[in-house]
């Protein structure tokens, strides 16, 4: 059962909407002045159609009902009556032309571009913050504009969010909507409606449409309504009937703790959170009691963002104080370094060649986890047959011959493609892979493949958009120290012979580094008239990981880097950085330049005493690295797994400054008196300066609605 579309008052709906689901060649009824372009999709009263308007051109939409009498009628009245009533409000989409007597009836409506809500949260997921936000207002204005005119929507959701050229939104799908002062219930879509409207006795009510609001916020914010989970839609779908589904919903609403997942959204802050707390209260006088108070707490919200700048105004202070505090304590910090400079700088060494070692242990401890999960991938006697089975079948072997050539055009690779990623016998090893990529007892990996012996991809998850291309001239597959040109073709033998740790490639998908493990798959089989065996070459399997995994950067000192140091055009490439990550944290993307920054030459390793002590970070001349640009000790480890060496090579460096902690402890003694009066000034001054940001900021807050206590029943 599909809990994201409308709920049903009845079962002859539900085998209508299922009739309806096959999709048609042609509509019900030809509209005069409209030809019908392209089926767009079904529901349970009818479906909808992309028209062309003959006389203009327009595309436009057009809604047919399946049957004239009955509820289905009394759905097109409505839906029709509201449209009509919001027909000049831009956040709704407009309705055009009504077919009353046709058999079966429609009305003809605008098309949207960029179709839903719904389809956008399915490519994507979940959308940033700042554009769920943006699109939230817009929702929830246009549903100010409908209350205003005293329509309730009352089945809010991403489907019916339509969103045109621009990304805006506009509503859509009013056929339960109600007028405020109609008595008669609506039902809504499980997840996003509210629980005291999963009633078939309910009277419509503003704050319906309020709760819908928050669900479609958490919704965008963290790509799932809330309440959601496969127990609970296991539970609605073992219910007798749509009175017990809505009663067990109810009960769901009402006794499950708040939902807490869009707190930890990144660009989600506190004041947002409530929001969306605000709107989902079971309890509908917890709620806002109307869609202007949920556009009010939005207001005061971006008020308060737009004064965070006199925050600022409560560190200037102190940092001057601080400055004028250094200038004091120069003079006795000069006579510590002195006496300690070489014995910290030893210390420092020391523990960041420990460091290095220890991290460098730590990658090969995680190379050691795929290299294994490669091996007994590669080892699985299921695996072998699956493999073995694709490669010999028939049909798939003419398919590998020509797709491994170099001589086809593109429309016939395509063609070739499509009816390998059909075939059935592949489809089995996909899924082997699509398991394999979801089982939570293997290592956290991008993708993996598998290949046949000439170097073709047969399969690959998550998505297989790369299946029949041949990649023998990828290192993971010859094993050289550089790819090879891509019509370079494998012969016999130009595959790799054991676990390989493959030459590294940037992924603009995920701004990171990747490289990829793989292991030959073999067969063995028995030579005739003889008890040897033999090894047949069935392929390769590989899994590709990012880089980034394999360094995690704990602190903020010391800093971890990783450099490629393996011969060819990618030695010295810096793999992974804290500035790396910094910029993927705070802008969601890393610059096109990092992909090219690496060390020149073995003399900018931290390998000799001056550069150890001395060390220069390569990303210190970098536009957004000059917190990079200081003094650094460092130290270097070489990344070794199975008694070789990877070429990968980890670099500690910590800044001169943050090794002399210890000299620090004299400093404060000599500095003591000076630093206490220092300390008490910037005491004062933040205190009257953070007073002020505070009044400044000062606004209240929606407060929190108790519950009320429950009165005993009056007595008879």
């Amino acid at each position: 059962m599909d809990f994201n579309h409308t709920q049903q008052q009845s079962g002859d709906e539900q085998l209508r909407a299922q009739a309806l689901s096959l999709k048609p060649s042609r509509p019900p009824t030809q509209v005069p002045g409209y030809e019908p372009h392209r089926f767009l999709g079904a529901g349970a009263y009818g479906e909808v159609w992309v028209a062309v308007d003959r006389t203009t051109g327009r595309k436009v939409a057009i809604k047919f009902y399946a049957h004239q009498g009955g509820l289905d009628w009394s759905i097109l009245s409505r839906e029709v009556e509201k449209l009509a009533f919001l027909s000049a409000d831009r956040y709704v989409v407009q309705l055009l032309d009504v077919g009353w007597e046709a058999d079966p009836p429609y009305y003809v409506m605008e098309y949207i571009e960029q179709g839903s809500l719904e389809d956008l949260l399915a490519r994507e997921g979940k959308l940033p913050a700042r554009e769920a936000v943006a699109l939230f207002r817009d929702v929830t204005v246009g549903l100010l504009h409908a209350h205003g005119k005293g329509v309730l929507h009352c089945d809010l959701k991403p489907a019916n969010v339509l969103l045109d050229q621009d990304t805006r939104p506009r509503l859509a799908d009013f056929g339960q909507s109600r007028l405020s002062h109609e008595q008669t219930p609506a039902l809504g879509t499980l997840f996003y409606m509210a629980p005291e409207q999963a009633d078939l006795h309910a009277v419509p009510d503003v704050r319906w449409d309020v709760y819908a609001l928050g669900a479609l916020l958490y919704c965008m914010l963290t790509g799932s309504p809330p309440h959601r989970s496969e127990s609970a839609v296991t539970e609605f779908e073992t219910a007798t009937d749509l009175e017990e589904r809505l009663a067990r919903y109810r009960q769901l609403i009402e006794n499950s703790p708040p939902c807490n997942k869009h707190r930890q959204v990144p660009g989600v802050d506190r004041e947002l959170a409530d929001i969306v707390d605000g709107c989902l209260a079971p309890r509908r006088e917890q709620r806002y009691a109307n869609v202007q108070e949920v556009i009010d707490a939005l207001n005061a919200r971006d008020r308060r963002k737009a004064r965070w700048p006199l925050v600022l105004l409560g560190f200037v202070g102190p940092a001057l104080l601080l400055a004028i505090v250094s200038i004091f304590a120069w003079s006795s910090f000069e006579t510590v370094m002195a006496e300690s400079d070489e014995a910290l700088q030893a210390r420092a060494f020391e523990s960041n060649l420990f460091a290095a070692k220890y991290v460098a242990k730590t990658v090969t401890n995680k190379l050691e986890l795929y290299y294994r999960a490669v091996e007994e991938m590669a080892g699985s006697a299921r695996f072998e047959s699956l493999l073995e089975e694709t490669i010999d079948d028939p049909e798939i072997v003419d398919l590998r011959r020509q797709l491994n050539s170099t001589h086809l055009d593109a429309e016939a690779r395509d063609a070739l493609r499509a009816r390998l990623i059909d075939h059935p016998a592949r489809k089995k090893l996909q899924e082997r892979l699509q398991d394999l990529l979801h089982d939570e007892s293997e290592p956290d990996v991008a993708s993996w493949f598998v290949t046949d012996p000439e170097g073709m991809q047969l399969a690959r998850a998550p998505e297989h958009s790369t299946v029949g291309d041949n990649f023998s001239w990828r290192t993971y597959f010859h094993g050289g120290n550089e790819d090879y040109a891509e019509d370079w073709r494998a012969k016999p033998n130009d595959h790799i012979t054991k676990p390989n740790l493959s030459s590294v490639f940037f992924s603009q998908v995920n701004d990171c580094w990747m490289v990829t493990i793989s292991t030959p798959v073999y067969k063995e089989e028995a030579k005739e008239d003889t008890d040897e065996t033999d090894r047949r070459f069935l392929g390769v399997i590989g899994l590709s990981v990012k880089v980034r995994q394999f360094v995690k950067q704990e602190s903020n000192r010391p800093f971890v880097a990783l450099v490629d140091w393996r011969p060819g055009d990618n030695k010295g490439l810096i793999l992974q950085h804290p500035l790396f990550d910094k910029l993927l944290a705070d802008d969601k993307q890393v610059p096109d330049r990092f992909p090219t920054y690496r060390l020149k030459d073995g003399s900018e390793l931290p390998d000799s005493p001056a550069k150890r002590e001395n060390y220069i970070d390569p990303l210190a001349k970098d536009p957004q690295g000059k917190e990079y640009d200081k003094h650094w000790l460092a130290a270097a480890a070489r990344v070794s797994i199975r008694d070789g060496q990877t070429g990968w090579i980890v670099i500690v460096q910590e800044s001169y400054e943050g090794a002399i902690g210890g000299a620090l402890a004299k400093l404060k003694q000599s500095l003591f008196s000076g630093s206490l009066v220092a300390a008490l000034l910037i005491v004062v001054l933040s205190a009257v300066l953070w007073a002020l940001v505070v009044r400044a900021l000062g606004e209240p807050t929606r407060a929190t609605i108790k519950p009320p206590v429950p009165q005993p029943e009056p007595t008879a």
